[in-house]
């Protein structure tokens, strides 16, 4: 994906007929590349655009701005028809796990038939025997013995875990180059997200297909990436404000917002207890109406006069291979240290805050 943008209009309606339509801009300028059985965590707060990314990166949702490639040909024109590579083999290559599988289960097929339609329709090559044993093979693969029991069952005879086997299943016989697992974890219990994420990434080694993983959850996001030498990429209000190894991110992050997504989550900072909250403001600006400038400076504490009127490109950092973040602060040379703080409190004020070559 190359400076990708999805915008979506939102309609007045009736009342105010005469107002103008207002714009969500729910993905604006990312760029992000997805390789080879990699293993990519996106991480934010709800609504920051993960999941409209997550489905633009998979060809779900058309961007408004911007491309999405799929190895170099850009998918939007292969749809129309004026592409190299055939629409269908790009639709084959990119799948989806939804958040609620049981939603994306048809109530009245079996799983033996939910499962056989798209092998059906993309090999029409195998016979019905052909498509039923591998299908058992895979049920059987995912833990769900006998196999044959569990093919004739309806979605309401299965549990949430159960459902969601069947959902990666179903993607996983597409045999794809890409999957987004849209909170494919969150309607789990605690004690089967661990459970389901590694067997995630046992079937990744073995289909070699790499994983676009969604999640609200950092300490999920650390584990599955952790175990997969995977990257965890931080979302907030349509941007990706920071990329990196989850070591990097959960141990040196340098965007303010990463910093306050692991202050929140207890697993992974457990003496929060003895610092300042590193967040000016809990309340989240209107998608409808961003905030001039950097789009988090209305809640960062470390945010100065620089920041309400320029917005940071996204910045390599300085010893950390892959790490990128958009944030004057990566900079020990930008003007934003010579630029008035707009923090009225000083505790909020990091002692960090410093710049590090002064402190030199």
């Amino acid at each position: 994906m190359e400076d990708t943008e999805v915008h979506f209009e939102s309609d007045s309606g009736i009342l105010d007929f005469f107002s103008e339509d207002e714009t969500v801009q729910a993905v604006d300028g990312v760029s992000l590349d997805i390789h080879e059985n990699e293993v990519i965590a996106l991480v934010g707060e709800s609504g920051c655009g993960k999941t409209t990314l997550g489905k633009t990166a998979i060809a779900v949702q058309e961007p408004t701005g911007g491309s999405v490639r799929y190895r170099g040909h850009d998918v939007w024109e292969a749809k129309a028809g004026n592409g190299e590579m055939p629409w269908k083999r790009i639709r084959r290559a990119l799948q989806i796990i939804h958040q609620d599988p049981g939603s994306s289960l048809n109530p009245n097929r079996t799983v033996i038939n939910s499962l056989d339609l798209p092998l059906r329709n993309y090999d029409s090559s195998l016979s019905y025997e052909d498509r039923r044993a591998r299908i058992l093979g895979m049920i059987e693969r995912v833990g769900m013995t006998p196999p044959q029991d569990y093919a004739e069952r309806y979605p309401h005879q299965l549990s949430g875990g159960e459902k969601q086997r069947v959902a990666l299943i179903r993607a996983l016989l597409m045999e794809p180059d890409l999957i987004l697992a849209d909170e494919a974890i969150s309607a789990l219990d605690v004690s089967l997200r661990v459970e389901m994420m590694d067997l995630m990434l046992e079937l990744q080694k073995q289909f070699n297909t790499a994983f676009l993983f969604v999640s609200h959850d950092l300490s999920n996001a650390r584990y599955i990436t952790e175990k997969a030498g995977g990257r965890i990429g931080v979302m907030y209000l349509g941007r990706l404000v920071e990329i990196g190894t989850p070591e990097q991110i959960i141990t040196d992050p340098q965007h303010p917002y990463t910093k306050a997504l692991r202050w929140a989550t207890p697993k992974l900072y457990e003496d929060k207890d003895s610092e300042e909250m590193p967040i000016r403001s809990i309340d989240i600006p209107d998608p409808v109406n961003p905030p001039s400038g950097c789009r988090y400076h209305t809640r960062c504490p470390n945010a100065r006069e620089v920041c309400t009127q320029v917005d940071p490109d996204t910045m390599s950092v300085d010893g950390y291979s892959g790490q990128r973040a958009a944030c004057f602060r990566v900079d020990d040379h930008h003007e934003y240290w010579d630029s008035p703080s707009i923090v009225e409190d000083d505790s909020l004020i990091s002692d960090e805050d410093d710049n590090p070559e002064l402190q030199n």
